[in-house]
């Protein structure tokens, strides 16, 4: 196994094609193709399937890219290393939360401290954020977890009620609470299966011999927002993720307090990653900032 051929492997996986790969590295493609069939035929694997001009990972496949994206990391980090006097951070930042609302003050300050990274943010609940950490296709992670697990690096976010809400006018509109016992006779909008919000409330019912059938579940927290705002159900989020709309009203439990405690986190193993410390590091300022200073 020879570096080359670990190279050519990963960047034909990582640009969906062996031209494409070749772009990258300033190769042709023969040679891109030569070194990838070498390192398949040297350890007796299949790690494409080709078909016509598209290329796709097989099993095998799938689980080597998933250590080459570790093993190239690294090499970048030891290139950093070696060059600390590099002034400016730069890359792509990725963010996956299952809601943004915990970074929106202080996303744009960090963009100005470091104009040269890009960052995305896109949504996903819990179980997909894990996922996505540890397959290295993502950076940053917002989850409804004060423990997701000893491989990450977390920053506590602290934690508010969970409430329900519903549209404006609709379903029982005198009520400014409701029971779980009442909500089990009501239509309820529920995120996927993975979601904190709906596991916690599902447990509680479940303790007390109650059980919650969703009329709708919904992919993500805007659906069930805007489904909720239609009329079609009452939906439930933390407190601190409600915001603002004029559409809905909020809607306390009745006799239950169920908290959602958020965290912002990374994987361990990647802490010393430039662009991931530097956005974790100012994370934790911006964080002390916010919070009034103790008592003395």
């Amino acid at each position: 196994m020879r570096h080359s051929q670990l190279k050519a492997f990963h960047y034909v996986a990582k640009h969906g094609g062996f031209s494409r790969a070749a772009e990258a590295l300033f190769l042709t493609q023969p040679a891109i193709s030569e070194q990838v069939r070498k390192l398949e035929q040297d350890h007796d694997l299949l790690l494409f399937q080709r078909e016509r001009k598209r290329v796709n990972l097989t099993p095998e496949g799938e689980q080597l890219y998933r250590f080459t994206k570790q093993y190239f990391e690294i090499e970048d980090q030891i290139e950093d290393y070696l060059s600390e006097t590099k002034a400016a951070i730069d890359g792509e930042l990725r963010i996956i939360a299952d809601s943004a609302h915990h970074m929106t003050s202080f996303l744009g300050s960090f963009q100005k401290k470091y104009p040269k990274i890009t960052i995305t943010v896109r949504s996903g609940n819990t179980e997909e954020i894990l996922e996505e950490l540890r397959s290295y296709n993502a950076e940053i992670g917002v989850v409804g977890s004060l423990s997701p697990g000893k491989d990450m690096d977390v920053l506590n976010l602290g934690s508010t009620e969970i409430v329900a809400f519903a549209a404006q006018g609709v379903l029982l509109a005198s009520k400014p609470s409701l029971s779980l016992e009442e909500l089990a006779d009501l239509p309820l909008v529920f995120r996927e299966h993975g979601s904190k919000t709906r596991q916690k409330l599902e447990e509680e019912a479940e303790r007390r011999g109650i059980t919650l059938n969703p009329a709708i579940v919904a992919e993500g927290r805007e659906a069930v927002r805007e489904l909720v705002a239609s009329g079609a159900g009452i939906g439930f989020v933390s407190q601190a993720e409600y915001g603002h709309d004029d559409r809905l009203r909020q809607i306390k439990l009745k006799d239950v307090k169920l908290q959602m405690g958020e965290s912002m986190i990374s994987l361990s193993q990647r802490r010393n990653v430039k662009i991931i410390r530097a956005f974790m590091d100012f994370a934790q300022r911006a964080l002390e900032e916010k919070s009034p200073p103790a008592d003395t």
